[in-house]
């Protein structure tokens, strides 16, 4: 009789062993009140959102025009989208370039006031390629300890020598530029910095920046997320709200935020831009924004350009729920933008002030670290255009109950 003598196989490891330390990194986030679990909604991102059939005003969007709802620009995207189809088919330099891609370079372009730009398909992913195209191993960037994680991300992937200054502060910028390293002097340096800052509502000091750059030698990149559409004369950005030019300067924007869409895009010389076509991987390996997209921004930006009461109801709304705060006993920074971070320090505390808001009808989410430094957890509320005399009463109330402890 014969008898196999194989070797017994171990048994298999299931899903559980294989990702068990992940499973028990969850729970400790869990314990500090950091885990988080993305809420669901129904219908359109608008000033009322709906939740599990519920209604919610929401003062936690960067939808800060109220354009993600305007009809005109949904019947941009509509059209365009029976035109041209629902994608572009291909990266922009195989055969995903369509004209409107071009126009809307064009007029990002004459909205920033540079020579071109350059769509991307994200903010995170214009910053990303831009940086890691400009800057490597032989060159230095200098960044502001609050900077966006897409700066953070781009200037480790760069492999540039790495300089963190405080926040805004241009007198410790200053004192990093004169620092010479003998091992890495810098071949090239670039000064990189949030034009609004997403979770505080403040402004980089962007003159005194550029003046800086000019004495030093550096290129500045000034990321204007959540300044295009919103601050300056125009809404143009940071450098339209200071007054402000330099050849040095480099323009970097989304369209997720004030133009209600989604993507990103970098404007500048066109040297700049040309060479960004060529060497900014993000933009050479990635489809091509589709059209409905592009459409949305196109039709927006004309929107930015032509109804400049949408900023001045804006700016109205955030100055009277910050005032209203303020009179209520919350801690909120001042600052010009729609960003008001309602400062509370600790996750839990956070996350429970957010939970009675919501009770009372208001959205605005607690935000904790690492999106924010430790100790400094706040819901991070904000005003969009289209708020309403009533929905700040409302907000403001509900804000009132919490602070007195009313059921």
């Amino acid at each position: 009789m014969n008898v196999s003598h194989e070797p017994r196989r171990p048994a298999s490891p299931d899903a559980g062993e294989i990702f068990g330390a992940l499973s028990s990194e969850l729970e400790t986030l869990k314990a500090a009140d950091l885990y988080r679990a993305p809420r669901v909604f129904e219908g359109r991102a608008d000033r009322v959102v709906v939740k599990d059939g519920w209604e919610l005003l929401c003062f936690a969007s960067n939808n800060y025009l109220g354009l993600t709802a305007d009809e005109a620009v949904i019947r941009a995207a509509s059209e365009a989208t029976l035109h041209y189809g629902t994608g572009s088919g291909a990266s922009r330099l195989v055969s995903g370039t369509m004209k409107l891609h071009v126009r809307l370079e064009e007029e990002l372009a004459s909205f920033k006031g540079t020579e071109a730009a350059l769509l991307f398909g994200s903010g995170f992913a214009a910053n990303l390629g831009t940086i890691t195209a400009l800057v490597g191993p032989e060159d230095v960037v200098y960044t502001d300890r609050l900077n966006h994680a897409s700066i953070i991300d781009g200037s480790r992937l760069s492999k540039a020598r790495v300089e963190i200054y405080a926040h805004a502060d241009a007198a410790d910028l200053e004192s990093r530029l004169v620092r010479k390293d003998d091992r890495n002097p810098g071949r090239r340096r670039l000064i990189v910095t949030d034009g609004v800052f997403s979770m505080d509502g403040d402004l980089a000091p962007l003159p005194e920046i550029l003046k800086l750059a000019e004495v030093y030698d550096a290129w500045v990149l000034v990321d204007d997320a959540h300044a295009s559409g919103v601050i300056g004369p125009r809404g143009a950005g940071t450098a339209d709200y200071y007054g402000v030019d330099s050849p040095r300067l480099i323009r970097l924007g989304t369209l997720s935020k004030a133009f209600g869409g989604e993507g990103g895009f970098v404007a500048g010389p066109a040297d700049l831009v040309d060479y960004l076509r060529h060497k900014a991987r993000p933009f050479v390996f990635s489809t091509a924004p589709s059209p409905a997209t592009t459409a949305t921004a196109l039709k927006a930006l004309e929107i930015v350009q032509t109804e400049p009461h949408r900023r001045e109801r804006l700016r109205a709304n955030a100055e009277r729920l910050r005032e209203g705060l303020l009179s209520l006993g919350y801690a909120v920074p001042g600052g010009p933008t729609p960003i008001l971070p309602v400062m509370v320090g600790e996750p839990a505390t956070a996350v429970a002030l957010s939970k009675a808001l919501e009770d009372r009808g208001v959205l605005a989410p607690a935000i904790r670290p690492p999106t924010v430094p430790r100790g400094t957890s706040r819901l991070r509320v904000t005003a969009m255009a289209t708020h309403t005399h009533s929905d700040i009463s409302r907000a403001l109330q509900a804000f009132r109950e919490v602070r007195r402890g009313s059921p």
